[in-house]
């Protein structure tokens, strides 16, 4: 890999969680702890994490404009950026704040680039197993300084393993979806962070992976991650997946074909 872009994020990425993020793990107080909304946590690495990578962010593309989680929470107009003209950063300083509130594992760090609307390259890294994966649109994608493809070889409908995360969704879908499971390998109950179910995608852990909620700074990197890669993320009707849509329902899987099969097992009831 040789993507000075690529490289310069990814070492913020490691930086950040080395000096920020990891030295907090399992040493949080419950002041350091706090619920921006009902359910949702926020900690105090979250907050510093968004802080150092956004400033760094900006140095590295000047005039570019940062759309922060947490910024969001103050400020939910930033979101306008993301149908805006020129450079873009999506930043989740810590995917998976509840399992890291918790001092559980996964939880990972992850940035989008925009330009002009559009995803242009991604990073998700997961600092306890030291995982980075990155793409640009157009160049594929990599894990750490390997090339990967996903869906080469797709197993039989009933050896699909992937995962539905089920919290959010209505009780009806939810009825419909884990009863369709019951066709397919095996159906995961989620780990509560995005950035680790988009890494499992590309490792091959898994070849599919339902979400309801699809904030975007939740899903631009790994959706552009699994596209790279040769897989799809689109909506339950077949739409392609884009950030700035305001919508519900997500199934991103390792090729079209895994997509149309897990989409028929699961939601066609």
């Amino acid at each position: 890999m040789a993507d000075r872009l690529l490289e310069d994020v990814g070492a913020l990425l490691r930086e950040a969680a080395a000096t920020v993020v990891v030295p907090m793990f399992r040493r949080l107080d419950d002041a350091d702890i706090a619920e921006k909304a009902p359910g949702e946590l926020v900690t105090v690495a979250d907050r510093r994490a968004e802080e150092f990578i956004s400033a760094r962010l900006r140095r590295l593309r000047p005039g570019s404009v940062v759309v922060g989680e947490e910024a969001v929470a103050e400020d939910p107009e930033l979101v306008r950026h993301l149908r805006g003209t020129g450079d873009v950063w999506l930043v989740d300083p810590v995917d998976g704040t509840s399992n890291f509130a918790a001092g559980r594992r996964p939880f990972a760090l992850m940035v989008a680039l925009l330009s002009d609307g559009v995803p242009a390259a991604s990073w998700v890294y997961d600092p306890l197993d030291g995982t980075l994966a990155t793409c640009r649109a157009g160049a594929g994608t990599w894990l750490d300084d390997t090339a990967v493809r996903t869906g080469a070889r797709a197993p039989e409908v009933g050896a699909l393993r992937g995962t539905a995360m089920t919290r959010f969704l209505p009780p009806d879908v939810r009825r419909t979806v884990e009863d369709g499971g019951r066709r397919l390998g095996e159906l995961l109950p989620g780990q509560h962070c995005a950035g680790r179910e988009y890494l499992d995608v590309l490792t091959g852990a898994q070849q599919f992976v339902l979400f309801w909620r699809t904030l975007p700074w939740d899903h631009a990197p790994g959706t552009l991650l699994v596209r790279e890669a040769g897989g799809v993320a689109r909506r339950f009707d077949g739409t392609d997946y884009h950030p700035a849509d305001d919508g519900r329902g997500l199934l991103v899987a390792a090729s079209d074909e895994i997509w149309h099969e897990v989409r028929s097992a699961l939601l066609d009831g």
